[in-house]
């Protein structure tokens, strides 16, 4: 028996899927709008205890059609794990499309028709569910949370709230010429924060001691997507700890429009 994510038919979640924006909202000049919209991880079933808000969809979540399903998202499953928190999330981003440079995810911050639909959602979100905390992940989330705390819905939220840095925070800062080492030591000490606030604070899948991250990020702080979180039928080595999606082309628009799946070689079948 294969666990599945079963999408969008119950309301709320029918209409705000029907409902979503498009270029008149988000131009294509700074989005991939091409790729479609990508809307949430997780549960839509009035079980999610935490609420994660992260940034927008890359080239993994555009082939899952689910967030963080990429190295962000098996990152910051195992941050869940350390909390206890198996099954009890669900996740949003802060734009729906793929942002087109940092830039434009930067000059969208603020954007007001954006902010009404992504509203919709963390009222839905919260007012349907337990949630006991919400996570930003990175700077544009925790704009997005702070935007919507002046909502109505959003000031009678009484829930935790933790700003972290971004999963691939290290990775984009290296590119930048940042020390590597000294970038992960800065994720980590953010999370390992995080994880002091929040531990005991929700109340967990699974009780388990807190085991506080390290210097260095381990394979033993991954974990990988769960099949339920997913569209039925989506093959395991799409869930696994190993990139397998990528944005190839010689040129910005040949880039754009193209990306490349490949099965990791130790989980073909041949």
């Amino acid at each position: 028996m294969h666990e599945f994510d079963p999408g969008y038919a119950l309301e709320p979640y029918a209409t705000l899927a029907r409902s979503y924006p498009g270029p008149e909202v988000y131009p294509a000049e700074d989005f991939r709008i091409e790729w479609g919209p990508i809307f949430h991880r997780g549960r839509l079933d009035g079980t999610a205890r935490v609420l994660v808000l992260g940034q927008d969809p890359a080239a993994h979540e555009a082939i899952a059609r689910r967030i963080l399903v990429g190295t962000a998202g098996r990152r910051f499953q195992g941050f869940l794990g350390k909390l206890g928190i198996d099954t009890s999330y669900v996740m949003i981003n802060t734009y729906l499309y793929s942002v087109y440079g940092q830039h434009a995810g930067n000059a969208h911050a603020t954007d007001p028709d954006i902010a009404l639909h992504r509203h919709a959602w963390l009222d839905a979100l919260t007012g349907h569910n337990p949630i006991q905390a919400v996570i930003a992940l990175g700077s544009l989330a925790d704009t997005a949370f702070h935007t919507w705390r002046k909502t109505p819905a959003g000031a009678a939220f009484t829930g935790a709230y933790q700003h972290v840095l971004h999963p691939t925070y290290p990775d984009s800062a290296a590119a930048s010429g940042a020390d590597p080492v000294e970038a992960m030591t800065k994720l980590l000490t953010s999370w390992n924060t995080a994880l002091d606030a929040l531990h005991g604070t929700v109340t967990a899948d699974t009780d388990r001691p807190l085991v506080r991250y390290g210097s260095i990020l381990t394979a033993a702080d991954l974990a990988t997507i769960p099949e339920a979180d997913l569209p039925p039928g989506l093959p395991a080595w799409m869930r696994s700890d190993e990139p397998w999606a990528a944005r190839k082309g010689a040129t910005s628009a040949e880039k754009r429009a193209t990306i490349t799946v490949r099965i990791p070689e130790d989980l073909r079948p041949f």
